[in-house]
Formats: structure tokens, sequence, C-alpha cells
């Protein structure tokens, strides 16, 4: 009698055991690497969005301190012009119209800087 055991090799897998490891931790690592670059353009497009807001919060506080100094200032102006006014009433009409200007021109200023701001 023959002590022969047939083997189970060949009967249905093309690739020995260590092969099929082999491709198995290929593809583990190619899969890592594309969740690493999956998480890595996570991260930049995060930052990218985060320089963004940065930058418009800081032109929305440069617009808005352009506008308080010109509030103060035009309310300073329009007191002083009401001063002046009372001390010579005569000067009222001019004073007015200086003021109106003067108003006007920060007025000017500010736009100017909303529009240098926005761009």
């Amino acid at each position: 009698m023959s002590t022969l055991v047939p083997s189970s090799r060949g009967l249905g897998k093309s690739t020995s055991p260590g092969i099929t490891g082999a491709l198995e931790r290929r593809e583990d690592r190619a899969l890592s690497r594309k969740l690493s670059a999956l998480d890595r353009r996570r991260i930049l497009t995060m930052a990218d969005i985060e320089v963004k807001a940065q930058s418009q919060a800081a032109r929305a506080h440069a617009v808005a301190y352009v506008g308080e100094q010109a509030m103060q200032t035009v309310a300073m102006l329009s007191q002083l012009e009401g001063q002046l006014g009372q001390i010579c009433p005569l000067a009222v009409t001019r004073l007015q119209g200086i003021a109106d200007m003067a108003s006007l021109g920060i007025a000017e200023v500010v736009a100017n800087a909303v529009r240098e701001v926005s761009q």
C-alpha cells in the first residue's frame, strides 16, 4: 500500500497562501495611503477655510473701525458747529455749509475704505 496523500493544492486555488497574504498587505498599504491622502486634503481644506474666515473678519473689523472714527468725528464736528453758531448767529449758514462739506468728505473716506478693503 502506498502512503501518498492527495494534495488539495491546485484544486481551485490559483495562488499560494504566501502570495495571497502579500497581495492583502499591498492592498492594505494602498488603502492606508489613500486614507492618509484624504485626511491631509481635509486638513488643508479646513486650514484654507480658516485663513479665509480670518481675512474676512479682519476686513469687517477695518470697515467698522473706519466707520466708528468717522461717526465720532462727524459728531464732534456737529457739536462744534452748534457751539460756534450760538457764539455767532450770523455765521450759522456758513458753519452749516462747512460742516456739511466736511461730513461729505468724511463719508467719502469711509466709502473709499470700504471699496479698498473689499478688493
